[in-house]
């Protein structure tokens, strides 16, 4: 669990208050009273340490932004920058553009030049100005280049495989015995990252998602036997989609990936939206896009630029077999899909979510600055810590069955525990 570090801090700190070295925050903090503390990992605090392994004035960062959109990106830009320029007074901070890509000079555009003017109202605005890809890069050539430019510092803000990428460019650039520090900040729209509680842009898209169930509930109450079917973003887990149910208050069925369900059957979810139909005449149901994968009949699996497994769809699935069941019992029904993942995570961020990406910048800040690499800035019990790369992307966050979060989900819709 131990940080890797560069080498030996000797600057001092321009900063006037330091975390302590040695604090450590643990995996888990609840137990019984006749029980000791259960065993397990200890994180390093985040914070600004007393020493930096940079001498500020003489140190040069980049930024890379990688993978989907998210709400925030631009929050997370423009908090790193500002904390490198004001904070530390580093002289140049440079984006990189088109996400890995960017590192690659045969491939990628020039780098942008960040100024305060530049980043002065971008927080505003959702997506990223350097704008994002998926994929890999060619290890040697970028390391090539962040040598050529004299980037001692590069923050990669992006979901599991841009962390390993970062990795795998400081393992490169360790190589060659150049030191250079790799801080990632987590970015996912679907709070699925172990090891933090909340990643930014999580609730932006359970505010958004629940503005368009909101409208989707009414089109379903405003006709006879209306049924409004809602495909949100959450390809392993269904935080989204249990956030945005509870958030409403207005959803009858959440189906999700950690909940397997059957669609026939007496105790199958088309015979409860079919009782629901017929008892209240209109219906609101909201999937998660990774959920019943086991239902779809796919021949082969298919992954992203990103080495992502892609998802089948699972909404246009159940419209059609929602659609046929209802015609086979000859009930009459009025059907509106709707999926509008692209338009949320395209969002910029709401306040929570702003303060958010503002406090994970300005810690990745400190731990650059300090010579830490190869780490991840993580969030547990309301703390920042620093997550080893290789441990964060070894595992998953899911939502436990069992969890007041799903327990809430139930309550509020009043489904079944399982379609079976």
């Amino acid at each position: 669990m131990e940080i890797k570090l560069l080498g030996e801090p000797n600057f001092d700190s321009p900063i006037n208050y330091s975390v302590d070295e040695n604090v450590r925050v643990p995996e888990h903090i609840v137990r019984t009273l006749e029980q000791p503390a259960r065993e397990g990992l200890l994180f390093e605090l985040a914070g600004p340490r007393k020493k930096l392994f940079f001498d500020p004035e003489h140190t040069r960062a980049g930024i890379v932004t990688c993978g989907g959109l998210c709400p925030g990106l631009n929050d997370v830009i423009r908090s790193l920058f500002l904390e490198l320029h004001h904070a530390y007074g580093v002289k140049e901070v440079l984006g990189f553009q088109e996400g890995y890509k960017g590192l690659d000079p045969m491939k990628g555009r020039e780098p942008i030049v960040l100024t305060t003017s530049l980043v002065d109202d971008i927080h505003k605005e959702g997506g990223t100005i350097l704008s994002t890809s998926r994929g890999p890069v060619d290890m040697s050539l970028a390391v090539d280049n962040l040598i050529k430019r004299g980037i001692n510092i590069l923050f990669t803000v992006g979901g599991d495989g841009t962390q390993r990428g970062g990795n795998a460019l400081f393992q490169e650039a360790q190589k060659r015995g150049y030191p250079i520090s790799v801080v990632g900040i987590p970015k996912t729209i679907d709070n699925d990252v172990a090891y933090v509680s909340r990643t930014f842009g999580y609730l932006t898209a359970v505010e958004e998602a629940m503005k368009v169930l909101e409208r989707a509930h009414t089109e379903a109450h405003s006709v006879e036997n209306g049924i409004s079917l809602v495909k949100l973003m959450g390809r392993n887990a269904g935080f989204i989609a249990a956030g945005a149910t509870v958030a409403s208050q207005e959803v009858n069925f959440t189906l999700v990936p950690e909940v397997p369900f059957k669609l026939d059957g007496p105790k199958g979810f088309l015979e409860a939206l079919k009782a629901r139909v017929l008892d209240r005449a209109h219906a609101l149901i909201v999937v998660a896009e990774g959920a019943g994968q086991e239902l779809l009949e796919q021949d082969e699996v298919v992954r992203d630029a990103s080495g992502n497994i892609k998802t089948g769809d699972i909404g246009l699935f159940l419209r059609q077999k929602i659609e046929s069941y209802f015609n086979e019992q000859q009930i009459p029904m009025v059907m509106r899909y709707i999926d509008p993942g692209y338009l949320i995570r395209s969002s910029p961020a709401n306040a929570e979510d702003s303060v958010l990406c503002d406090l994970y910048a300005r810690h990745a800040v400190h731990a650059a600055m300090a010579g830490k690499t190869g780490v991840v800035i993580g969030y547990l019990h309301n703390q920042f810590v620093h997550v080893p790369v290789e441990l964060l992307t070894s595992n998953k966050k899911a939502m436990k069955p069992d969890s007041f979060v799903w327990r809430a989900v139930l309550s509020t819709t009043g489904q079944a525990e399982r379609f079976e």
